[in-house]
C-alpha cells in the first residue's frame, strides 16, 4: 500500500499524563494513493447516499417558467379543441336554390350528406326534405 503524509496532527498529551500539560505530540495521517486512493473513493462514493440535485434561484425561475408554459399551452389547446367540438348550435337562412343536402354538405362536413340531412331534419323537425328560400335552419352542433 502506498501513501503520502497529509499533514501531521497533534494530540494533547495531557489527557494521557493525568493533566500535566507537555509539548504536543505529532501523528502522522496517510493519504491512500495510486490504485488503494481510487477505490477508496469508489467505495466512499458509492456507500453515502447521493445528494439531491440543487437549483440556483435562476434556474428555479426557469423551471417554473417552462412549467407554466407548458401549462398555458395545453390549457389553450384544449380550449380550442373543446369549443370547436362542443360549438353552439347556429342558424342559417335558406337562400333561393339551396337544398337540404346542399346545407348539410356545406355546414356539416364532418358527416356524410344523408347523415348530415338526418340531421337537420330531426334538428328542425321536418318531416321531407323540402326547404324554401327564407326558412331558418338550426344547425346541430358537432
Amino acid at each position: 500500500m502506498s501513501a503520502i503524509v497529509l499533514e501531521a496532527v497533534r494530540e494533547p498529551q495531557a489527557e494521557r499524563t493525568g493533566g500535566q500539560s507537555s509539548t504536543p505530540r505529532p501523528h502522522l495521517v496517510l493519504v491512500p494513493t495510486g490504485r488503494d486512493a481510487a477505490r477508496g473513493s469508489r467505495a466512499a462514493h458509492h456507500s453515502s447516499p447521493r445528494s439531491p440535485m440543487r437549483l440556483t434561484r435562476f434556474g428555479r425561475l426557469v423551471r417554473t417558467i417552462l412549467v407554466a408554459s407548458v401549462v398555458a399551452l395545453l390549457g389553450v389547446g384544449l380550449a380550442g379543441q373543446l369549443a370547436s367540438a362542443t360549438g353552439d348550435p347556429h342558424t342559417v337562412t335558406v337562400q333561393s336554390g339551396q337544398t337540404l343536402s346542399g346545407i348539410a354538405a356545406r355546414e356539416l362536413p364532418e358527416l356524410t350528406v344523408p347523415d348530415g340531412v338526418v340531421q337537420l331534419q330531426v334538428a328542425n323537425s321536418l318531416s321531407t326534405s323540402q326547404v324554401h328560400a327564407g326558412q331558418q335552419l338550426v344547425i346541430p352542433a358537432h
